[in-house]
């Protein structure tokens, strides 16, 4: 039987995020995401300040609500050589000059769902990055155990590139992250030995490194609780791109 919300599927538009949108765009983040982000970030995404960014909206409401936020999806192009996957473009020359667009959020209210919204968010995502001549790729980051995300970007096409161990950290808990890619312009998966030898030294190192922060987790247990910091209540994400430090009462992640 035919879903009867299909038939607002059609009335479905795609256009920049815009400064109009800046209420609704943090209400629905703030629904969406265990994450509390700064004022700075929408105000950075409705002007389009380093971010790159699409919205969703249903024409077929009220002329209040025709041109309403349903969904979003926010980008920032980066250098390939600052990402955690600069040693998969080794094997071109150029590869310090080339970037790749990292998707920041992306989500779709709760009534939207099902509709294909989230699908053609990130087609729009795509197709961006393969008309900048330099970018090789559309990257993100997803929890571990976040399987509808996981199962959804493999259906779009996205290639695990791999696996970063212990790279979220919530309420004093550490989590993997799934790194998934969707190549363009080229840009692909390394083939040759040398390119394979040097992308296993990459992950053997990232494992090192994740026992060594287990070793340092077991002795800070051991140090009294009075003398540990107080831990926050409100969720951060980390400047660095080599980790996410969360912390909050919600551990869902949407990434």
């Amino acid at each position: 039987m035919l879903d009867p919300r299909s038939e607002i599927y059609t009335s479905i538009e795609y256009r920049p995020i815009q400064p109009s949108d800046l209420e609704v765009l943090e209400k629905i983040h703030l629904s969406l995401f265990p994450i509390r982000y700064e004022r700075e970030f929408f105000l950075n995404v409705v002007n389009g300040h380093g971010i790159i960014s699409w919205g969703a909206v249903d024409t077929s409401r009220s002329d209040e609500g025709r041109d309403e936020l349903i969904g979003f999806v926010t980008t920032r192009m980066i250098a390939a050589k600052d990402s955690e996957i600069e040693d998969l473009f080794r094997y071109n020359y150029s590869h310090k000059d080339l970037t790749l667009l990292y998707i920041l959020t992306l989500g779709v209210v709760d009534s939207y769902r099902n509709l294909g919204i989230a699908s053609s968010l990130v087609r729009e995502v795509i197709k961006h990055a393969a008309s900048v001549s330099n970018c090789r790729g559309v990257y993100l980051h997803v929890i571990s155990y976040n399987q509808p995300a996981i199962n959804f970007y493999k259906k779009m096409l996205f290639k695990l590139a791999r696996r970063l161990p212990m790279f979220y950290y919530i309420r004093g808990q550490h989590y993997d992250s799934y790194l998934f890619v969707y190549y363009v312009n080229g840009g692909r998966m390394p083939c040759s030995p040398l390119e394979i030898v040097t992308s296993f030294v990459v992950d053997f190192r990232a494992f090192l490194k994740m026992l060594v922060n287990k070793f340092w987790s077991k002795e800070e247990k051991s140090i009294p609780r009075w003398s540990r910091c107080k831990e926050s209540t409100t969720l951060l994400a980390s400047q660095n791109n080599n980790k996410r430090i969360i912390s909050g009462e919600d551990t869902r992640c949407h990434v």
